[in-house]
């Protein structure tokens, strides 16, 4: 078992360094593992099968539904409207813009489901307007990349749909409402440091907006928000399931971008189905081969012993989430989340579930954690998609990211220790 072990890992290493597709990096590991304890003919064929498998879901249908729907309000002219709304609701305040930039992610991050169409949309807006406000576009880029992040936990998120696959269907549901609080807590966390910052600058507190603004900028973004309400609204009550409002949500954004506020030509639908097409191929492919190294780590018995070994060095619930916890900071540098997560899950689910930690609450602890990952060198997508936006580099970003690292694992941290955060919107519901 540990040669095993030990292989995978130089090989997952190795390639990654060659810089391999990460996909291809899980493939090859899972054949080479394989081939170790079996012959080598059936070994590919195996391998092959698990990875088809893997994919052969009807939950998974939903993601590239919600990949189309994200694309389409990028389009669509909704960030806009989302900017103008959150600058009613806080722009008044010292650093307002940099709130305005956090609340608009998080806003078209539920709206959208998706953080990289988030940093594209909103922090092609704000970064230049932060930046003329006199803050630096290293500061507003990495404020935009971390506040992205939110979209992967309020919902609908694609990641949760993930987790719910790698537990063994744990309620979509559950996950969707669990992730709210979370997500509005590292958002609040992120504001904090947009006003310490802003404070420093000599900001002060402006003009209050009038409520008869906030009515106007909110109607404008009224049926931008109301997809929220009839995606999550219709999966609680139970009119459709995750799947079919995903696909409801595209025929909404189409009609919205399309037909009411017009910011979508058909000219451009070829353009934006094939970006789809390309974005789920990739997602899938990742999917398929993380399920197939999850199968082959699994024949081996090896989350089986990892979770015997985490079990035998406390019996403590925090220190045992502790220990994951940093586990999952340092995977989250180098591998991306979704293989992180689906090969992980069966890894410390196990352990978390011995121990009474309910499974939805650490569903959310697990892609919390992985958030920042993405925010951080060398493999974080989203640091190298707001750099690329804010016209920066990442040297230069690292320093303005530092704050925001701190206060995303404070969020972490409360999230973890305080079961109830992530509890309480499931409990009502059930």
């Amino acid at each position: 078992m540990n040669y095993e072990v030990i292989m995978l890992v130089i090989v997952f290493v190795f390639l990654m360094a060659l810089n391999v597709p990460i996909a291809f990096c899980l493939l090859a590991s899972a054949v080479v593992v394989l081939s170790l304890s079996t012959d080598f003919t059936p070994v590919i064929t195996a391998v092959a099968q698990q990875t088809t498998t893997g994919i052969d879901s009807f939950v998974l249908l939903a993601i590239p539904f919600f990949i189309l729907s994200g694309f389409l309000m990028g389009r669509g002219g909704i960030a806009t409207r989302l900017i103008e709304f959150a600058k009613s609701l806080v722009g008044w305040f010292p650093g307002g813009l940099a709130f305005v930039n956090v609340v608009g992610c998080m806003l078209f991050g539920s709206i959208a489901g998706s953080s990289a169409a988030a940093v594209s949309a909103i922090g092609g807006f704000m970064i230049p307007s932060m930046t003329k406000e006199g803050y630096t576009k290293e500061f507003g880029t990495a404020l935009t990349i971390t506040a992205a992040t939110t979209g992967l936990l309020i919902p609908p998120s694609n990641i949760l749909i993930v987790y719910s696959l790698a537990s063994g269907g744990i309620s979509i549901v559950a996950l969707f409402l669990a992730g709210y609080i979370p997500g509005m807590i590292v958002g609040l966390f992120l504001m904090g440091v947009a006003m310490i910052v802003a404070l420093k600058k000599g900001e002060k507190f402006g003009k209050w907006i009038s409520f008869k603004s906030v009515i106007h900028t909110g109607s404008r973004a009224f049926l931008s928000l109301l997809l929220v309400l009839i995606v999550i609204g219709g999966i609680i009550i139970g009119v459709f399931t995750a799947t079919e409002a995903a696909a409801i949500a595209v025929v909404y954004s189409f009609i919205l971008g399309v037909i009411v506020y017009r910011e979508i030509s058909f000219k451009e639908l070829p353009e934006i189905l094939i970006n789809t097409v390309t974005t789920t191929s990739i997602v899938m492919l990742l999917i398929g081969a993380s399920m197939a190294l999850s199968w082959v780590l699994s024949y081996l018995n090896i989350p089986q012993n990892l979770s015997a070994a985490l079990l035998a060095l406390s019996d403590n619930p925090f220190v045992i989430l502790l220990i994951i916890n940093l586990v999952l900071l340092f995977v989250g540098t180098f591998m991306d989340m979704t293989p992180a997560v689906l090969i992980f899950t069966p890894i410390f689910l196990p352990v978390a579930i011995n121990l009474g930690i309910d499974p939805i609450h650490f569903g959310i602890i697990m892609v919390l954690n992985l958030c920042i990952g993405l925010a951080t060198p060398p493999v974080g997508t989203l640091l190298f998609l707001g750099v690329s936006i804010g016209k920066t580099t990442v040297p230069k970003v690292i320093k303005p990211l530092l704050p925001m690292y701190i206060a995303m694992i404070l969020a972490l941290l409360l999230v973890t220790f305080f079961p109830q955060l992530s509890l309480f919107l499931p409990s009502l519901i059930k």
